[in-house]
């Protein structure tokens, strides 16, 4: 599931490269060093660089075409290019599909630790800036190196290594079931509002652990998260409260889950670090999984290539998958990394401190791997939608076998699933970090009801997670925002506001 790179392993030069000096351990920097100073004064450092010269990440113009911003910089800077951030904060973007395994690869030069970051040393960043949800350092593995990030990554890539794979697929093809059920007989649905945007949350609820009861109020709590809506921040501490209940019965009564495998790492994770850390896998592996579901179902449906290879059985789900990842990675940038030291890369001369975004989308249609774009990457997987080194994706996995068993089951229960409206009707909303489909309309026969074999494979195969403690979270009605004890302030709070404005 994850690449088996130490936090603190540098990339190794090949035997009798000129680099590859035994017992000179610095060599190598020295040599980085080296190339930093021979790029001369012509190449400024980032801070150097006239603001009015740089273009913007965010607002409409770069929201309207992020790939056609990210073309035209790649065409005036190479792979990698200075931009700016909210605040006109400046960054490099990388845009190259090597330097951004390079970037990703390297934590002895570019770390996860934003505390790094010029910008916050010197106090430009605000404390009410948009960038804070997104990289303000918390004590999570996402934003840790070296040790911490080896003892925190370590229990949650164990843990989530030791789900069920068969159980997974079970309860896909439940809820894809009961989904189909819900609007089945109208023939007509939104497949982003009705299954794209439910069915992540519904499996992810019971491999976490947390009680079925559970599962649909946290499907509309993640829903209004990730929308950015008036009660977001209640809808967060809905999540919380749902998650902390879960950690403490665990303790008592343990079970097949992640929450139990968190609970019993031999990395003595705290109750708060589990509740933190399952907080983060069960959004984040939503909000992507949400998007890789609704990018796929659209690929299926609009082109011609897919739908008439995939009816023919030249195809299958998990071909079109790979391409979806290659083109419409689930997060088009992720924020980010710092510069340990002084460095090059991509012939930039980057300083320490710097901030650098790892452009997933740039790098997924850099020329240099991909100089044929209508060219089918079936079986491909050297994509970087998932990302590479210590800090690699470690849910992949299971956001593939979500995506790839519902769409799957939706298209054996949906077999003349078409689209409803003209492609050219179809919209997206777009931030800085990523790009969502709005609504993916479709047609199909109505349904009376559902094969009986098919409703029989929708029973677990692991144990459904044990009932709800005395006082469960309380259902909130769809007009009543859930009751906050007082405000929390996380990355979560204003990041999902970001991510779907």
């Amino acid at each position: 599931m994850t690449s088996p790179f130490r936090d603190d392993a540098a990339l190794a030069p090949p035997a009798g490269c000129p680099a590859h000096r035994a017992g000179d351990p610095g060599h190598r920097d020295q040599a980085v060093l080296d190339a930093f100073d021979d790029l001369g004064p012509d190449e400024p450092a980032l801070d150097d660089l006239p603001v009015a010269e740089l273009r913007r990440l965010y607002g409409p113009a770069a929201e309207a075409d992020p790939a056609g911003l990210y073309e035209q910089l790649r065409a005036d800077y190479g792979e990698v290019a200075p931009v700016l951030l909210h605040g006109d904060l400046p960054a490099w973007l990388v845009l190259g599909h090597s330097a951004n395994l390079t970037v990703m690869r390297t934590p002895s030069r570019f770390s996860r630790d934003s505390r790094r970051w010029t910008a916050f040393q010197e106090g430009r960043v605000a404390t009410d800036s948009p960038l804070m949800p997104v990289i303000a350092w918390q004590p999570l593995c996402v934003f840790a190196d070296g040790a911490e990030h080896r003892r925190l990554r370590g229990a949650v890539t164990d843990g989530l290594n030791g789900t069920d794979r068969r159980g997974v697929r079970r309860f896909v093809t439940r809820y894809t079931a009961e989904l189909v059920e819900e609007f089945g007989t109208n023939g007509r649905a939104d497949l982003v509002s009705r299954f794209a945007e439910h069915l992540p949350m519904l499996v992810m609820t019971q491999l976490v652990g947390m009680p079925e009861e559970y599962g649909p109020r946290l499907v509309e709590a993640a829903r209004d998260l990730m929308k950015g809506t008036e009660t977001a921040i209640a809808s967060n501490e809905h999540v919380v409260a749902a998650l902390r209940r879960t950690v403490e019965r665990k303790r008592d009564d343990p079970g097949p889950d992640l929450c139990t495998r968190l609970l019993r790492h031999e990395a003595g994770l705290t109750d708060e670090e589990v509740l933190e850390h399952l907080r983060v896998v069960l959004l984040a592996a939503n909000e992507t999984t949400v998007n890789l579901i609704a990018d796929t179902l659209k690929m299926i449906l609009t082109d011609d290539r897919f739908r008439a290879h995939l009816s023919g059985g030249h195809m299958t789900v998990p071909d079109a998958l790979d391409q979806v990842l290659w083109d419409a990675p689930p997060m088009s940038l992720v924020a980010g990394r710092w510069a340990t030291g002084d460095t090059v890369l991509g012939g930039r001369r980057i300083r320490a401190g710097d901030m650098l975004l790892l452009g997933l989308a740039a790098g997924n249609v850099d020329p240099v791997v991909r100089p044929d774009l209508a060219r089918p990457l079936h079986g491909n997987r050297s994509h970087l939608s998932f990302g590479s080194g210590p800090h690699e994706c470690p849910g992949q996995d299971i956001g593939r076998a979500i995506a790839e068993a519902g769409i799957d089951c939706l298209l054996t229960l949906l077999p003349d699933l078409r689209l409803a409206v003209p492609e050219s009707e179809l919209t997206w909303t777009s931030a800085w970090l990523s790009r969502h489909l709005v609504e993916l309309p479709v047609e199909f026969t109505p349904r009376e009801q559902l094969p009986a074999a098919v409703v029989a494979a929708t029973a677990p195969a692991v144990p459904v997670a044990a009932p709800p403690p005395a006082e469960p979270v309380r259902p909130v009605e769809p007009d009543e925002p859930p009751a906050v004890p007082e405000p929390r302030q996380g990355w979560w709070d204003t990041l999902t506001g970001w991510l779907r404005r």
